[in-house]
């Protein structure tokens, strides 16, 4: 996104986040939503915004995109989190006005309150060459992904008494039916399709298994 800056009409302004809720609306209510733009919003830190944007803000003073941005995060439900980790300010900032002087935190990251303590950090680095006049805003983010209750019953519906590989003779039976199925896969051509390529491997250990060891269906 990238929103007006306050010489823009009003008008335009209300376009342009009357068109953002639209779209944000229009997401499956369960799916991770994030928002990354140039909202050209300064907000002030203040105890009042401080369950939104955090105790980070780099501005003494809020702007009208600020409180637009702030009222627009706080009726969904989001997290301002390019405004909430400590850093230098030079790693806060990442516009600076012409004179070189004025710096300012307008590029921000907004996500579902849900999701926000996945995001590890946010900032700036003024390193990177982008053909722009911002700096470059990096975020670490960590999500852990759910296997559904259907994957996992796929997945472990069959187990095999693995402690019968203990034994010297079952131990090389299944070396020996390994090898011989491995050797196999060594044709196939660098074309090969990667999903179809995985699935002959866990096919091939299943079977050298079932060939070797005596296996046991569990109900998960």
């Amino acid at each position: 996104m990238h929103a007006p800056n306050k010489e823009k009409s009003d008008d335009s302004i209300d376009s342009i986040y009357k068109e953002l809720e639209q779209v944000f609306d229009n997401f499956p209510k369960y799916h991770m939503k994030i928002l990354l733009g140039d909202f050209n919003a300064k907000v002030v830190r203040e105890n009042i915004f401080k369950p939104t944007i955090g105790n980070e803000s780099l501005h003494q003073d809020s702007n009208d995109n600020g409180v637009r941005i702030v009222n627009f995060a706080t009726s969904k439900n989001l997290a301002v989190k390019s405004m909430m980790f400590p850093h230098q300010k030079i790693h806060k900032y990442n516009w600076t006005f012409p004179d070189g002087k004025t710096h300012n935190q307008i590029d921000n990251i907004l996500i579902d309150r849900r999701w926000h303590l996945g995001v590890l950090d946010v900032r700036s680095f003024r390193a990177a060459d982008c053909d722009t006049d911002h700096y470059v805003v990096v975020a670490k983010f960590r999500k852990r992904l759910a296997v559904s209750k259907q994957a996992a019953q796929r997945f472990d519906g069959e187990r095999f008494n693995l402690r019968q590989l203990n034994e010297l003779e079952v131990r090389k039976q299944y070396q020996i039916e390994l090898t011989n199925r491995f050797a196999a896969l060594e044709n196939l051509s660098d074309d090969e399709d990667i999903n179809r390529a995985w699935e002959n491997i866990k096919e091939n250990i299943k079977t050298s298994a079932k060939e070797s060891m005596s296996a046991r269906t569990e109900a998960v």
